[in-house]
């Protein structure tokens, strides 16, 4: 694993997973909603590399290399407590080969520097745009890392519109236990930033509106 600058947020991350990690992919499946699509909808092709900005415990990146053998596999996340224990998954799995996490802030990270890997085929963001202060800047960075040609998708907390009341309320209190603000106006940023590159945006709202879901497509040629 690089070690990149220490962020301020990294300690406020560090705080909150300290233990959490230990539990996380236990508690998390049951509302960190459409997770494996995301891992199904990327699709790269063989030698094609995959980045996932806010890696976490390592679950989602797990989950590629093993449906997408013949690729290979980075994730950087500003937390080495949360870092510590992809490595230990990916270790288990008998994945270190093909899958590398580092540290770094996902506003900034340099690919070519911290893993010698300038852009990426295929990127995802999922369920980390919501706890990330500086999320535009993040989408930015995702974008300016994704090779000609590569995918960009993105999951995370939509408007909630399709619940009752008392649902969201509750939702909301316990996201916030945890620094998670849903980004309610995702589609729009993406799509301005996105139009700005002359990418191409595809947009929906899943399980009634609970989650926001965003594919990005970079065409072959670009100058940006």
């Amino acid at each position: 694993m690089t070690v990149a600058t220490e962020q301020p947020s990294g300690f406020l991350m560090d705080r909150i997973y300290r233990h959490q990690r230990f539990i996380y992919d236990l508690t998390r499946k049951y509302y960190l909603l459409g997770r494996d699509k995301v891992v199904d909808d990327l699709k790269p092709d063989v030698g094609d590399a995959i980045l996932e900005i806010g890696c976490g415990t390592g679950r989602n990146l797990i989950k590629a290399a093993q449906r997408y053998p013949e690729v290979r596999c980075y994730g950087v996340d500003i937390s080495k407590e949360m870092l510590a224990t992809a490595e230990a998954s990916i270790k288990r799995k008998k994945l270190q080969e093909r899958i590398s996490v580092f540290r770094g802030d996902a506003t900034n990270f340099d690919g070519a520097t911290l893993v010698g890997q300038p852009t990426f085929e295929r990127i995802f963001i999922s369920y980390s745009l919501s706890m990330i202060p500086s999320w535009r800047a993040t989408m930015e960075r995702a974008m300016r890392s994704l090779a000609p040609g590569g995918r960009l998708v993105i999951i995370d907390f939509g408007g909630l519109g399709g619940w009752p009341s008392w649902f969201r309320r509750s939702l909301l209190k316990w996201l916030s236990m945890f620094h998670v603000t849903p980004r309610v106006e995702l589609p729009e940023e993406a799509a301005i930033l996105a139009g700005d590159r002359g990418y191409q945006v595809t947009s929906t709202d899943l399980y009634r509106a609970y989650a926001h879901y965003i594919t990005i497509e970079r065409p072959p040629s670009t100058g940006s």
